[in-house]
C-alpha cells in the first residue's frame, strides 16, 4: 500500500447490508420488504416472524453493522485515511435509495461500495448490485446527478476475514470438554442457496458443481482447518454444511445441513463439534436462530458437546482490511501496480463483475458490473 493514504478517485465508502427489524412492530413488515414480489401472504410472514420474535422482534444485524461503521470510521481515522463512510441497506433502515440520495446531496460522485457478504452468489452479490441499479433509477427518476458506483471485490480470502474466524475457532476448541477437544470435528457453516445458483455462482468459466460460492467456501475452511493444526497441534477432520434453508421443498439446495450433520457426526462417534459460521461477516439472525438456538438444541438432544465459534463482526483486522481493499482498488483505479492480498488457492477475485457472473432469476438492470447500465 502506498505511503499516501489516497483514496481517490473515490469520495465516500458505502457500507451495504441486508437490514432488520429493530422491533416487534418492524418484523412483518422488514419480511414484506425482503419477499416482495413473491405473494406470500401475511398470515405466513408472521409464522416465518416467529424466529425473531423469539429475540423481542429486534435482529442483531443492524447494532452490528452500526458497531462496524465506528470501526471503519476509527480505522480511516487512525491511519489518515480521509474517506467519509455511509451506511445503508436493502431491506430495512436506513434504506439504500435513501442514503445514496443523501450522498448525492453530500457532493459525493465516486462511491466505492462494501457489501456485507464475502462470497460470490447471486444473493450475495448480484442481488446487492440490483438493488445499486434499482436506486440509481430513482434519482435518475428524481433528476438528481447519478453517482459512478464500484464494488469492492469479494474478500473471503483476505487474511482479515480469515484471521479473526481462525480465533474463534481455536477459542471454541479450548472452551470444550477437555476430553473431547482433540477430537473434536470442525463444522464450517454457510447459508444453503439451490443448488442452481450455485452451480452458476462466479464468472461463467468458474461454473460447474457448486461453483464459485462453494469453492470459496471450501478455500476459505481449508485455510482455517490448517491454521488451526498449525496453532494447537490438532489436525482436527471438517466438512462445510449449510443452514438457513428456505423456499420449496422440490428444490434442490445445497446440503448436508447442519442439524443432519449433528446427528451423522453424533453416530459415527465424534467427541465433540464446533460450529464456524464463515458465510456470514456478523451474528444476525440466521446465526442466533439456526445455530445458537436450533442447532444447540439438537446437539443437546443428542449430548454432543458444541460450541460456535464467533464471526468476524467489528473485529479491527476486519476494518483494517476494508481499508486495504479500497487502497487497493483506488490505486488500480489511477492506473498504478498493486499486489492484491489474498490467501489460499483462488487468489484475489475480481475487481469487475463480468457478463454472467451469477446470473439473476430473472433479467433485471445491475450497478457496479461490466453490464452496468451506469458505466
Amino acid at each position: 500500500m502506498p505511503d499516501v493514504l489516497d483514496a481517490s478517485p473515490y469520495d465516500a465508502l458505502l457500507l451495504l447490508s441486508f437490514g432488520g427489524p429493530e422491533g416487534p412492530d418492524d418484523v412483518v413488515p422488514f419480511l414484506e420488504n425482503v419477499t416482495r414480489g413473491r405473494g406470500i401472504p401475511k398470515e405466513r410472514l408472521k409464522e416465518v416472524g416467529q424466529h425473531y420474535f423469539l429475540f423481542g422482534g429486534v435482529s442483531p444485524i443492524n447494532d452490528q453493522n452500526r458497531a462496524l461503521l465506528d470501526a471503519l470510521r476509527k480505522d480511516f481515522a487512525e491511519h489518515g485515511l480521509d474517506l467519509p463512510v455511509y451506511w445503508g441497506n436493502r431491506n430495512w433502515a436506513p434504506y439504500l435509495t435513501d442514503t445514496l440520495r443523501d450522498m448525492v446531496r453530500d457532493g459525493r460522485r465516486r462511491i466505492l461500495v462494501l457489501a456485507t457478504s464475502a462470497y460470490a452468489s447471486y444473493s450475495g452479490c448480484r442481488q446487492y448490485r440490483e438493488n445499486l441499479a434499482d436506486a440509481l433509477a430513482t434519482l435518475e427518476a428524481e433528476g438528481l446527478e447519478l453517482p459512478e458506483i464500484d464494488k469492492l471485490r469479494h474478500y473471503f480470502n483476505h487474511p482479515g476475514f480469515v484471521e479473526p474466524m481462525v480465533d474463534g475457532v481455536v477459542r471454541s476448541l479450548a472452551e470444550l470438554p477437555e476430553e473431547a477437544r482433540d477430537g473434536a470435528h470442525l463444522a464450517f457453516c454457510t447459508h444453503s442457496i439451490p443448488t442452481s445458483a450455485a452451480d452458476t455462482s462466479g464468472p461463467v468459466e468458474e461454473h460447474g458443481d457448486g461453483g464459485a460460492y462453494v469453492r470459496q467456501h471450501l478455500d476459505v475452511a481449508q485455510l482455517i482447518a490448517d491454521a488451526v493444526r498449525e496453532r494447537t497441534g490438532v489436525d482436527h477432520p471438517w466438512q462445510l454444511v449449510y443452514q438457513s434453508r428456505s423456499g420449496a421443498p422440490h428444490i434442490p439446495w445445497l446440503e448436508p445441513d447442519i442439524c443432519d450433520h449433528l446427528e451423522e457426526r453424533h453416530a459415527a462417534g465424534a467427541l465433540a463439534v464446533v460450529m464456524a459460521p464463515i458465510g456470514f461477516v456478523s451474528d444476525h439472525m440466521e446465526v442466533l436462530y439456526d445455530l445458537d438456538t436450533e442447532a444447540t438444541a439438537k446437539a443437546a438432544e443428542l449430548g454432543l458437546p458444541v460450541r460456535r465459534s464467533a464471526t468476524v463482526g467489528a473485529d479491527p483486522r476486519f476494518a483494517a482490511a476494508v481499508r486495504e481493499l479500497v487502497l487497493e482498488r483506488a490505486t488500480t483505479e489511477r492506473g498504478g501496480d498493486v499486489a492484491p492480498c489474498a490467501l489460499g488457492t483462488l487468489g484475489a477475485s475480481h475487481d469487475l463483475c463480468p457478463v454472467g457472473c451469477c446470473p439473476a432469476r430473472a433479467p433485471r438492470p445491475a450497478a457496479a458490473g461490466a453490464d452496468s447500465p451506469y458505466a
